[in-house]
């Protein structure tokens, strides 16, 4: 069974045995001997920081047309240090380093591939093309990405910066609930008790994009509390979370609260494995029970006592009754529609083909511009298909999540905080996605892509047995 499951994961593939022997990976390194003589080049992975840093740092204030630029020249980067790559994975003394290739970059390559194949297939390909041009521009920031934050340094510094920028939106999101802020839309049903409410947005212009948003700032500033090392940099920590927690509050996203349970119950189950080898068998064994039912007992007692709290979840259950669930059902049943119509490979990649053909199905004043649910929007733009490679793409990924989280755990290396918090991340985003649209807004999906490249940044390939035997 155990065996059965490496291969599913791909967690027992020795890939720097299939780069030497690859066709393919023979196009990578013509330019060694031009990077070997350029003096820029010697700072390749610090210029590749620089450029993640500018995206990460730029993209929630800037339009969507900047940061398409901005990930050209990413993109444009990771081709030129691509083909200028010096380095030699032959041994296995090297690939236990790490040789950069990884089983998520495996299954990025398989689900670009059957984009790629859905934008070709498409009933209105040029548009089709425009949404996989832009898919592209997200995985090609993937690869540089981590590809660059193999570094230890590198990483912990692109995540101190993002702290820093989810610090800025938080307090202004804050000062937004306090001082008033306008409502850019009809956040709020307008015949609910709380219509007079106010809901963030902060520099995003959306309390929903804001929530996915602070989803993954709130999983890294928790894991930099156990992470950095001093009295002040924890008390940043400290201060980091609370804001974040406070401004996603306030968002009133009830996708980003749903987001948020799955968050705290990730960290509450990582972080208590993490510290489970030097506990008692008592608490090893009650540890999480007795955690998962406070946190719940705290949860409920906050719903009982606050009103806006208590009527937004209680509207989550109230089915066709409110007015956002009401919208969202009716276009997820024209999105189920469309993915009979076209159950294979879907319309195409990208919101432009279904902005083309969902009127086509669409229900009467219910206009759409997604189908409001990742599941939904990956199943209608690349089919079945598409959909298989994601989930599979989801699984490899969370698993060596898990994979490097344990050699981290034996080492006892604080990067292993880090990664509890990106694992964390990673599995609310999706919560979260499952019911909204945020995940295919620019601020949010650089970060669901820089959360995947930083789980394969952590990737160190572990030698078998078989290879032992194969090297013999």
């Amino acid at each position: 069974m155990n065996s059965v499951w490496q291969q599913v994961t791909l967690s027992a593939m020795p890939l720097y045995r299939w780069r030497g022997a690859s066709y393919l990976h023979r196009l990578v390194g013509p330019l060694q001997a031009w990077r070997k003589r350029s003096v820029l080049m010697q700072w390749a992975d610090p210029i590749g920081a620089a450029l993640l840093s500018t995206v990460f740092g730029l993209t929630p204030f800037v339009s969507s047309d900047l940061t398409g630029v901005l990930l050209f020249a990413c993109g444009c980067y990771w081709a030129l240090l691509t083909i200028s790559d010096d380095r030699g994975f032959d041994s296995e003394q090297k690939a236990a380093l790490g040789s950069g290739l990884t089983p998520i970059h495996l299954m990025v390559s398989l689900f670009w591939g059957v984009a790629t194949i859905s934008a070709a297939m498409s009933p209105v390909k040029k548009l089709a093309f425009t949404g996989w041009s832009k898919l592209t521009l997200y995985i090609v920031l993937f690869a540089l990405a981590a590809r660059v934050l193999r570094s230890p340094r590198l990483r912990s510094w692109l995540i101190t910066l993002f702290l820093h920028v989810a610090l800025l939106m938080s307090v202004y999101g804050i000062h937004q609930q306090f001082f008033g802020a306008e409502a850019l839309a009809t956040w709020v049903d307008p015949e609910s008790p709380n219509a007079d409410a106010v809901r963030v947005y902060s520099f995003l212009g959306n309390p929903n994009l804001l929530a996915g948003y602070l989803l993954p700032a709130i999983a890294l500033s928790v894991a930099a509390i156990f992470a950095w090392r001093g009295w002040v940099p924890k008390l940043l920590a400290v201060t980091m979370t609370v804001a974040n927690f406070m401004c996603l509050y306030y968002t009133g996203s009830r996708g980003g609260w749903i987001g948020l349970v799955v968050l705290m119950l990730t960290l509450l189950v990582l972080v208590l494995y993490w510290w489970s080898v030097g506990m008692p068998r008592f608490w090893r064994i009650w540890a999480l029970p007795i955690a998962i039912g406070t946190v719940a007992g705290l949860f409920a007692l906050a719903v009982i006592t606050i009103p806006l709290l208590r009527y937004r979840v209680a509207s989550i259950f109230a089915g066709r009754g409110d007015s956002s669930n009401n919208f969202r059902l009716n276009v997820w049943t024209s999105v189920l529609q469309m993915i009979h119509d076209y159950p294979v490979l879907g319309i195409g990649p990208g919101d432009p083909p279904f902005k083309k053909i969902y009127p086509l199905y669409q229900r009467a004043k219910f206009s759409a511009l997604s189908a409001y649910s990742i599941l939904l929007e990956v199943t209608v733009e690349m089919g079945m298909i598409g959909l298989f490679s994601f989930l599979w793409l989801l699984l490899v990924t969370f698993n060596q999540g898990f994979v490097q989280l344990k050699r981290l755990r034996q080492m006892s290396d604080r990067d292993g905080f880090w990664l509890i918090g990106i694992i964390g991340a990673l599995a609310a985003m999706f919560a979260h996605g499952c019911v909204d649209t945020v995940l295919y807004r620019p601020a949010v999906n650089t970060l669901w892509w820089l959360m995947i490249a930083l789980i394969a940044s952590f990737y160190t390939y572990q030698p078998t047995a078989d290879d032992d035997s194969i090297a013999e």
